[in-house]
């Protein structure tokens, strides 16, 4: 079920949301030392289709407040199977065909248990290269987000011979925005998120996305890119990169130690509210010496600045980004 106008649900999550962020770091601010050792906070399970999941354990732990589910992978697989498929036979598509629809059942399936349970819901889109509005329709087609579930876009790289291109994952957040009302939140490592934070004007949806932040180490301390987001909506802290039979931050019933676990920077009640996101963060400020900076070359009338209006050039950052002209900003 996707909508475009706010149920009076929607409504009031709007206004959480927004009084948490704008009180800033202070009012929700994610400690940085191993805060999965704080039971006050809520932790979510991400899995993808081999993980196993025994849900009547799982469940138990009360500690767990959400369960979020890989959706969709790059483009849609071809109905027909002919023609070109990438090197892959006419069987392989077959194949893959079937495990599509296995997949997508058993996507339905968790869904129907973890909700029934009590446990909030989102899904991920893997994001690969090629054509990012089929991707996105690919995503919704697929997850059927409902307006109280989390929609993820899952980037694992900026090579884009493997993964999206940065570019391209603009105009997917920038779809899903103008098909459900919503954007998705950011999944991606450090070495990403530092990359997007260091050229924010450049992607200036991506940078404004709340990020899920996949590190595998005990702290975030002087790492976490703060010169861009303040805070991350979600932490992965475990998988099997840091988990094994012997030792592993943190254990979920009813898994093996391949499954991810994250950390959510508030209590299991305060991320009801929150959860389905669906907003771009607050734009950034101008940093006060490239302010003063441009205002003395335009007085100056030399360098980069000159020329420039600096009201016309601060006002323009407030427009709102849209689909058709986030190129712009």
């Amino acid at each position: 079920m996707m909508t475009n106008h706010q149920t009076p649900r929607r409504l009031l999550q709007s206004l959480v949301l927004g009084l948490v962020v704008a009180l800033g770091p202070g009012a929700a601010k994610a400690a940085d030392q191993e805060p999965w050792k704080n039971k006050n906070n809520a932790l979510v399970v991400d899995a993808y289709e081999m993980n196993n999941v025994e849900w009547d354990a799982l469940v138990k732990d009360k500690r767990i407040a959400g369960f979020i589910s890989k959706a969709s992978d790059g483009l849609p697989e071809s109905f027909s199977c002919r023609g070109e498929h990438d090197g892959d036979t006419y069987a392989h598509c077959k194949t893959m065909w079937r495990k599509y629809a296995v997949s997508r059942e058993l996507y339905q399936t968790r869904r129907m248990i973890a909700r029934a349970s009590g446990l909030l819901w989102g899904a991920y889109h893997l994001a690969r290269p090629g054509n990012p509005v089929e991707q996105a329709n690919h995503f919704l087609d697929y997850a059927e987000p409902r307006d109280d579930e989390l929609m993820v876009l899952d980037i694992e790289g900026i090579d884009p011979d493997r993964f999206m291109s940065l570019d391209d994952a603009q105009i997917f957040a920038g779809h899903i925005k103008t098909r459900t009302g919503r954007y998705p939140i950011l999944y991606t490592n450090h070495v990403t998120a530092k990359y997007i934070a260091e050229r924010r004007s450049d992607y200036p949806i991506l940078s404004r996305l709340p990020l899920w932040y996949a590190r595998y180490k005990p702290h975030v301390k002087n790492v976490f890119p703060l010169g861009n987001w303040e805070n991350y909506a979600l932490w992965q802290f475990s998988s099997v990169a840091n988990c094994n039979k012997k030792s592993c931050p943190y254990r979920v019933p009813g898994t093996l130690h391949d499954i991810d676990v994250n950390v959510v920077p508030m209590s299991r009640e305060a991320l009801k509210w929150v959860w389905a996101q669906g907003h771009l963060l607050p734009k950034r400020n101008i940093d006060p010496e490239v302010a003063v900076q441009l205002s003395g070359n335009v007085s100056a009338g030399t360098g980069l600045g000159a020329g420039l209006d600096l009201s016309t050039t601060v006002s323009a950052l407030d427009r709102e980004i849209t689909r058709f002209n986030y190129q712009e900003f």
